[in-house]
């Protein structure tokens, strides 16, 4: 039997270390790229929002998954992910950054058919962002090695580059996303953000590897079976 003092913490590895990044919430960024916003057809300029996943839903980079249950339509989402070190609420967008512990690659995998599903009944887009193993997070990259404005992301599927933008093309910028967010929750250390993709995201099908890669960064990887 499994008690509940028995469970494991979900965790991320801290590149170059044997440390590991408790998690306790992770909360995504939707629509945080002009032209992801667009091909959707969406108002690029709306104030940012938030959805989660639940902090068992991490992956580690190099994984291979079971194709996810309930879905034909897979798709990739390349990602900056803030990790939080420092506890905080109503933080002025100029002390932002004190918060942080540090930055990763992330992977927010989506089933878009259950996505719009949901959109067209006005329902929560939990089942399709908040399943099993949707979460694929790179090593995290401490803030004192690695914190940037601008940096080149990417997603390859299979070798072939699918995404291809800049974080400093992000509509709202880290700071800004913390100083919003935590006046919406009490921030806590170990809590991710996601925050949010650039335009390209597309299908990964059985037997596809998909890698997203950002300057500076460890990538994150997965194999879907």
């Amino acid at each position: 039997m499994t008690y509940l003092f028995d469970l494991p913490t979900p965790s991320v590895a801290v590149q170059g270390t044997d440390a590991r990044f408790p998690v306790r919430r992770i909360f995504c960024v939707g629509r945080n790229y002009e032209d992801h916003a667009k091909e959707f057809g969406n108002n690029p300029k709306d104030p940012p929002f938030f959805f989660t996943k639940p902090a068992d839903a991490v992956i580690e980079s190099g994984a291979k998954l079971p194709f996810p249950v309930a879905t034909e339509n897979l798709h990739f989402e390349a990602e900056l992910v803030v990790a939080i070190g420092t506890d905080g609420s109503a933080i002025n967008r100029d002390t932002a950054l004190d918060h942080v512990f540090g930055y990763a690659a992330g992977n927010d995998l989506t089933r878009r058919d259950l996505q719009a599903q949901a959109k067209e009944t006005r329902r929560p887009w939990d089942m399709a962002k908040g399943f099993d193993n949707s979460a694929v997070i790179g090593a995290i990259t401490p803030i004192a090695d690695w914190n940037r404005d601008t940096a080149r992301i990417t997603c390859t599927l299979e070798g072939e580059v699918k995404q291809d933008a800049d974080i400093a093309d992000m509509t709202w910028p880290v700071p800004d996303i913390i100083a919003y967010l935590s006046r919406l929750v009490h921030l806590r250390a170990g809590d991710l953000i996601m925050t949010g993709t650039p335009a390209g995201v597309g299908q990964i099908r059985p037997g596809q590897v998909c890698t997203v890669k950002i300057e500076g960064l460890a990538e994150a990887t997965v194999t879907l079976g």
